[in-house]
């Protein structure tokens, strides 16, 4: 499927900013200690005189430290969490029969069912997001450290996948695959 994924390009650019930034920092901390800047006098204080400052720089780089908190639990959050949201489909078959709506999280949920019943498999996740048709599904599937990968990538495409689109109605839908190894010493998640 050939989609961007904004999650990631946005944590790349923003680790490459920081990273940048911490970098020029401490470069030109080290150019000073080394009495390299000619503009920067090494036996100067770093805040002239003794005396507390205001009380608004203490507000401020308060408010500024509750801002980057806020800020960081919002890209940890994100980081749990990536999956679009789901969206009702209407199903119309004829304008005098009514309405059928159908959430994408329930097409999605036998998905998941079927998937954790194959062979080799722990647990499975499924959305559906897309237009109903042009539906894209996203799995997250962990296996078993032993598990035959690319039979169950196979059997995952041929089973549940194509039941999908025979009950959707549709001729293909676009899968990005997530595939997890649960860890050897854990037991398997009981339901």
């Amino acid at each position: 499927m050939a989609r961007s994924d904004h999650p990631a390009v946005a944590n790349r650019i923003v680790a490459a900013l920081l990273g940048a930034a911490l970098a020029a920092g401490g470069g030109l901390a080290l150019a000073a200690h080394f009495d390299l800047l000619n503009w920067v006098d090494p036996d100067a204080r770093l805040v002239p005189g003794t005396a507390a400052p205001p009380t608004w720089v203490f507000v401020a780089v308060i408010a500024a430290a509750a801002l980057i908190a806020v800020l960081c639990l919002r890209w940890l959050f994100a980081q749990f969490f990536r999956m679009p949201a789901s969206r009702p489909w209407r199903i119309d078959t004829d304008d005098t029969a009514g309405q059928t709506t159908l959430s994408s999280r329930t097409a999605a949920a036998p998905v998941a069912a079927d998937i954790e019943e194959f062979p080799g498999v722990r647990s499975a996740a499924a959305w559906l997001a897309g237009p109903r048709d042009a539906p894209e599904l996203y799995l997250i599937v962990q296996a078993e450290p032993d598990a035959d990968i690319g039979a169950l990538r196979q059997r995952i495409a041929d089973d549940a996948v194509l039941a999908l689109s025979r009950a959707l109605e549709v001729d293909e839908i676009a899968v990005e695959l997530e595939l997890r190894f649960a860890d050897a010493g854990r037991p398997a998640r009981l339901q």
